[in-house]
């Protein structure tokens, strides 16, 4: 009897950022500190020292990290400019992991605010050029009252 696979591995979602970093290590020292990061695995490159791949679990969701290589055409945003991505993070208490971050060594790019969609809302870049925003939900909107606040907020 041959045992089923699954598609996504357990513990996964179907979308899993996989971020190239200049500092693999450092990287993922800062997201532990920044965001209570739990290092799952690394896999060291072939000098003992870079990192091929390591999993980080930050809440439900998992983060890969890779350190550049760019020999191969694998840079980071320090390397290569700013990356063009942002990753979206809601956590329980957003004041209080956003301060964590700042304290951890992040730039703050727009204050936490309380936003017209219902969330509390900011964003931040990482020591490595990544920009993350962080939210904690407060409420349950409708589309339509989505479109009211945003008119209002664009308004002023």
């Amino acid at each position: 009897m041959t045992r089923q696979i699954k598609p996504v591995p357990e513990g996964f979602h179907t979308i899993t950022p996989h971020l190239v970093v200049k500092g693999a290590s450092q990287a993922i020292e800062f997201y532990k500190k920044a965001f209570g990061a739990e290092e799952l695995t690394r896999l060291p490159g072939p000098d003992g020292k870079s990192i091929m791949h390591a999993a980080l679990k930050i809440g439900d969701s998992q983060l890969f990290l890779v350190d550049e290589y760019p020999e191969m055409g694998c840079k980071g945003p320090e390397s290569g400019g700013k990356s063009p991505v942002t990753i979206h993070l809601y956590v329980q208490d957003v004041d209080s992991v956003f301060n964590g971050a700042l304290a951890a060594g992040a730039q703050q790019i727009m204050p936490l605010a309380d936003m017209f969609w219902g969330d509390r809302y900011g964003k931040l870049v990482d020591p490595f050029g990544h920009e993350w925003s962080l939210a904690t939900h407060k409420e349950d909107l409708t589309p339509e009252e989505i479109g009211k606040r945003a008119q209002t907020a664009f308004a002023s």
